[in-house]
């Protein structure tokens, strides 16, 4: 049963992404483009998410989740040179390939080569990042 609202969430994460355009780097370009012809529609998409997550995270932190003991929530919450640095990182790897780590995900069963060759270097990235950096599990 965990596995199967994993699937249908992962799901309609997918389509809501994909529905919005999210998943076109274009998109995701003009919304970064601020000093040309800025594209805000990734703001809204991004706010209304937030909005959503929000209200429902109040009305359900006291619960228990359905399928495990707790809600998995960050422990730590200072900013630091980890920190720092991994959003420098993150932020220059998406402005160098013009694809945002989810949406490359989701668009991968466009076949497009470029998302595929974002996501092997994804993978290298995360298994090369443990062994230069701060373990952070």
């Amino acid at each position: 049963m965990k596995n199967l609202i994993a699937f249908i969430s992962s799901f309609i994460f997918g389509m809501g992404l994909e529905i919005s355009q999210m998943t076109n780097p274009q998109k995701v370009q003009g919304f970064l483009n601020i000093f040309g012809e800025w594209d805000p529609s990734l703001a809204f998409v991004m706010v209304s998410a937030i909005g959503i997550n929000g209200i429902l995270y109040f009305l359900l932190k006291n619960r228990t989740p359905l399928f495990a003991d707790r809600f998995d929530l960050p422990q730590k919450n200072e900013i630091d040179r980890s920190l720092l640095i991994g959003s420098f990182l993150f932020g220059l790897g998406w402005a160098i390939s013009g694809f945002c780590p989810g949406p490359a995900i989701a668009g991968i069963f466009r076949l497009h080569w470029e998302q595929a060759i974002v996501i092997l270097a994804m993978v290298g990235g995360f298994k090369l990042a443990p062994l230069i950096g701060p373990k952070t599990r």
